[in-house]
């Protein structure tokens, strides 16, 4: 690929944020705190070298320890060298580029002395990777680009399809949109992307999956509030809620509001969105002013019922509880290096704690939604068999009314999600 930019600054740019996100650090916050800087590397290009540096980290990191003579090298050194390997993987750029270009992105980071080393490892990684890729078998996590604990857990939870959900994880994620039905129908804004040149295939009611992923800018009529970008797996809440006109709803994890959004475009509800962010709630209210849509809106922890409850049973309640985000690692690449074992505990007592505070909103007959974005059966099965027999024979699990398995795993179509219908008797 011939580059209409100097990719030695991106490597250095690219190399400070992961350096950052190896020590802990968010990779978005990261990717904003480099764009606001004065630079010269496009977005797009910082995107691409870092996430697709943490999508292959166990690689990359496996590599650098293969070939280093020198021991663990300074952590900017140790971070450039795995974004210049994913990049001369990538191929987007010929080999004898990333090299002259990485030597260079040391003078950059002001680490002179290290371009001999660098220069050295990425040309025997050149020579080298037939011997390599064999080794690189032999490690878990340099093959299958997790967390050791990770591969653990999934190989425990999904012994038919944990490999398919580690593949998928270091996958580019789909794009799916959803068509606001109350301004135009779904066939014919598929026709107008077709006459903008994007392709599409309709996977369900409001849902085009699009053949490539485009920026939201060429999205036909997307600032006036015709379509939204959600995943089709998010777009099954709707859906399985048993949405019906005059009800009163709680959307009570709602931020950014794609959910919330969804809901409204289905039915005539009374909708109530908490979220704990202020930050995030304003998000939820821009999404609504972009759409057309309105609802109450409150910044709450859902499970303090006393700081934004009127005491007014729901009769629909969607508790899209936080969560490991195992099943859209593809989308935030930095999350399975960040995450450890010992937070899977921490989010299911979180998960139950919600679940009991929303089983007291929630009026006789009504329904509650339990979703997570998660593959674990920490914190979907377990969570919900935990919560049904502490409220036995109360709650009661129903039915999904789409028909489809609870646990939805990542694949080309949709992130993975874990969905669980439980009725209030009547």
């Amino acid at each position: 690929m011939k580059a209409s930019f100097a990719l030695a600054p991106a490597l250095r740019d690219a190399a400070h944020a992961v350096a950052d996100v190896a020590a802990g650090r968010s990779l978005a916050d990261e990717i904003e705190r480099v764009m606001a800087a004065p630079g010269e590397t496009p977005r797009a290009v910082l995107i691409d070298l870092t996430h697709g540096t943490l999508r292959r980290y166990g690689r990359v990191q496996a590599i650098v320890r293969e070939l280093s003579r020198r021991g663990r090298p300074d952590r900017l050194v140790e971070a450039l060298l795995w974004c210049s390997l994913y990049a001369m993987e990538s191929g987007r750029y010929a080999e004898y580029t990333v090299v002259d270009q990485a030597v260079k992105a040391c003078g950059l980071l002001e680490r002179w002395v290290a371009k001999g080393y660098v220069n050295a490892l990425l040309r025997s990684f050149v020579r080298q990777r037939p011997s390599l890729e064999t080794r690189m078998r032999a490690d878990a996590e340099a093959r299958y680009q997790h967390p050791r604990w990770w591969i653990d857990t999934l190989h425990r939870d999904q012994p038919l399809h944990w490999e398919a959900i580690l593949d998928a994880g270091n996958s580019h994620p789909p794009m799916c949109l959803r068509v606001n039905q109350r301004r135009t129908p779904t066939d014919d804004y598929q026709e107008r992307l077709a006459a903008a040149g994007i392709a599409s295939r309709r996977i369900a009611d409001e849902a085009l999956l699009l053949s490539q992923p485009v920026p939201v800018g060429r999205l036909p009529a997307f600032e006036s509030g015709e379509v939204s970008v959600q995943d089709a797996g998010a777009q099954r809440a709707a859906r399985c809620l048993d949405l019906a006109s005059g009800q009163r709803v709680l959307d009570a994890c709602a931020a950014p509001g794609g959910k919330s959004a969804h809901i409204l475009e289905s039915a005539d509800v009374a909708l109530t969105a908490l979220d704990a962010d202020a930050r995030r709630c304003e998000r939820v209210v821009r999404n609504f002013e972009r759409l057309g849509l309105r609802a109450t809106v409150c910044t709450a922890d859902c499970t303090r019922l006393a700081d934004w409850w009127d005491g007014v049973p729901f009769e629909r309640v969607l508790a899209d509880v936080p969560c490991s985000a195992s099943g859209v690692a593809r989308r935030h690449p930095d999350l399975k290096w960040l995450r450890r074992a010992a937070d899977l505990p921490g989010f299911a007592a979180r998960q139950v704690a919600i679940l009991s505070a929303l089983w007291r909103v929630l009026g006789a007959g009504g329904k509650l939604l339990y979703v997570t974005c998660s593959v674990f059966v920490q914190e979907n099965e377990a969570v919900i068999d935990a919560f049904t027999a502490q409220h036995a024979p109360g709650a009661q699990r129903i039915a999904l009314p789409d028909g489809a398995p609870a646990q939805w795993l990542p694949d080309a179509e949709h992130d993975g999600f874990y969905y669980a219908l439980l009725q209030k008797p009547a």
